[in-house]
């Protein structure tokens, strides 16, 4: 027990404060003050700052209830100051009194000696178990707000760690992106690449008139792929939409033309490393298979080129078509080195290569992307020295209905046309391509030049880039807007963030490059119509 305590007594009758300070010598205590008013009482509480307070209900000036209820006015709700009340009156309204003005206990007069010294020590006991759960919550309150403080702290580090992971990932994605693309363009620009060899090098005899041709076809082909996979970039950080294929694709007319599309890394590069690869047709009576033609072609030669790496030796491609009851197959069969069983679980994984640094591992991953996309199936059947045959399951549509999307091909008379862009080799290709069809243009290689042709000529139609030095294309468009309300101005170009149709304030029609010449007519027909 605290004899150190300080404790306060207040009684107007000084045998009463005599006897209780007697009383608490004698138990020990020897830090006690007392009072015999009420008011000097109240002014030594904030002297002393007491532990205890003994205090009388009759007194002048101020008594004992009006002292309980200024004690507790100024004491925080937080400390615990016991207040005893002493007193001769019992009766139940003078306690009521008391313990709602604050009172904690009481002691009746006269005095137990013993009594007093017991209730005083449970008062103080309760006092100091008060300040030590005090001490303990304040403790606590400095522990939750250290850990609060490590937490938020944690959790920063959290998020700053994961704003790295998103920006690694991103880089990733970026990378596996890229990786894909330079793999689908390096397939399509090695068509365009070797076949314009072939024709170049038959300059002076070049092939009679089909197979030039077909070379050109097989060119504009490859270019398109291109084209549709840059297309397919544009959409890359757009909201997926649900797939609709409106066109009936003929796979027997796809192998062909992917045969003829992978025709200089199958048979050129081959026999160049003097190996042979022979490629069979073996073709069934099938119904159209609603898709895209460009991704499906894309699919198909990637799996070719697959087969040609996996005969080192040479050997056989056989490509296979089926009607079943509810899908089309394609089957691609080669005479290769076969794939262990752990092999041909993985070989469609994203990065997933046999072939060391010659591999991306994104070919077979792409093919499987896009046949899930068709909602089909791709199975794989292989064994070690005894050949792979890819099997791609495409559902169809019975009676498949082609979609035919009206284009307008009215006949255009001639027109006077300016053309702006700042890539010499683009503004000379609309040119040419323009005049053939017996418009008269004029070009301009900026968009302040293109104002200054404008406002010294006039024209039907104008034709502008969208990112050009000095004034680009919608600025352009804007200031022939102000000078001709009513001119017609086509933007052309290849930023992502305008696709085909999106129509600006001073824009009235947006095509995307590259463009092929139906669309140029298609454009101007449009435009002009409207």
């Amino acid at each position: 027990m605290n004899k150190n305590a300080k404790i306060v007594i207040v009684d107007d009758e000084e045998a009463n404060v005599r006897l209780l300070e007697r009383i608490l010598e004698l138990a020990g205590y020897n830090n006690f003050k007392s009072s015999t008013n009420g008011r000097r009482a109240f002014e030594l509480f904030n002297e002393f700052h007491p532990d205890l307070v003994l205090t009388d209900l009759h007194m002048p000036e101020m008594d004992g209830f009006g002292l309980i209820t200024e004690l507790r006015q100024v004491i925080s709700k937080q400390d615990y100051l016991p207040i005893i009340v002493l007193t001769a009156d019992v009766t139940q309204e003078t306690r009521r009194r008391a313990l709602s003005a604050g009172a904690n206990d009481f002691l009746i007069k006269p005095f137990d000696h013993m009594e007093v010294v017991l209730r005083i020590g449970n008062a103080l006991q309760t006092r100091a178990l008060q300040i030590q759960l005090q001490e303990q919550n304040a403790t606590l309150e400095e522990n939750v707000r250290n850990r609060t403080m490590e937490l938020e702290r944690a959790l920063e580090a959290l998020k700053a760690a994961q704003r790295e992971l998103v920006k690694q990932e991103r880089l990733r994605a970026l990378g596996t992106m890229a990786g894909g693309i330079a793999h689908d363009f390096n397939n399509s620009l090695a068509s365009i690449l070797g076949y314009s060899e072939l024709l170049l090098h038959d300059l002076d005899h070049l092939p009679k008139k089909e197979k030039a041709a077909a070379h050109l076809r097989t060119i504009m082909t490859a270019a398109g792929d291109a084209a549709r996979m840059v297309a397919r970039l544009r959409e890359f950080s757009k909201p997926s939409q649900p797939t609709e294929f409106l066109e009936g694709v003929d796979l027997n007319s796809l192998v062909e033309q992917a045969i003829s599309l992978s025709m200089p890394k199958w048979k050129s590069d081959a026999l160049a490393a003097g190996l042979t690869i022979r490629i069979n047709q073996d073709f069934s009576k099938i119904p159209l298979v609603p898709g895209d033609a460009a991704e499906l072609r894309e699919a198909l030669i990637n799996l070719i080129f697959n087969a040609v790496d996996a005969m080192p030796s040479g050997g056989e491609i056989t490509l296979r078509t089926s009607a079943h009851t509810d899908a089309v197959w394609l089957e691609v069969q080669d005479t290769g080195i076969g794939m262990s069983e752990e092999v041909r679980q993985r070989c469609l994984e994203p990065y997933f290569t046999t072939k060391g640094m010659r591999g991306t591992g994104l070919g077979l991953s792409m093919v499987y992307a896009i046949i899930h996309r068709h909602a089909g199936l791709v199975e794989i059947e292989s064994e070690l020295g005894r050949g792979t045959t890819f099997i791609l399951k495409l559902p169809f549509v019975a009676n498949f209905v082609q979609s035919q999307i009206p284009k307008r091909t009215n006949f255009i008379r001639p027109l006077r046309i300016l053309v702006v862009d700042d890539q010499p080799l683009l503004c000379n290709l609309l040119y040419e391509c323009l005049s053939n069809d017996r418009h008269a243009v004029e070009t301009a290689c900026n968009g302040r030049e293109g104002l200054e042709k404008f406002r010294a000529g006039r024209f039907d139609l104008v034709l502008t880039d969208k990112a050009m030095p000095e004034m680009d294309g919608d600025q352009l468009a804007a200031a022939i807007k102000q000078i001709n309300p009513s001119q017609r101005i086509i933007l052309i170009t290849g930023y992502c963030e305008y696709s085909p149709g999106t129509r600006s304030d001073a824009i009235d029609l947006v095509v995307g490059k590259p463009v092929s010449m139906d669309a140029l007519r298609q454009a101007l027909s449009v435009v002009l119509a409207e």
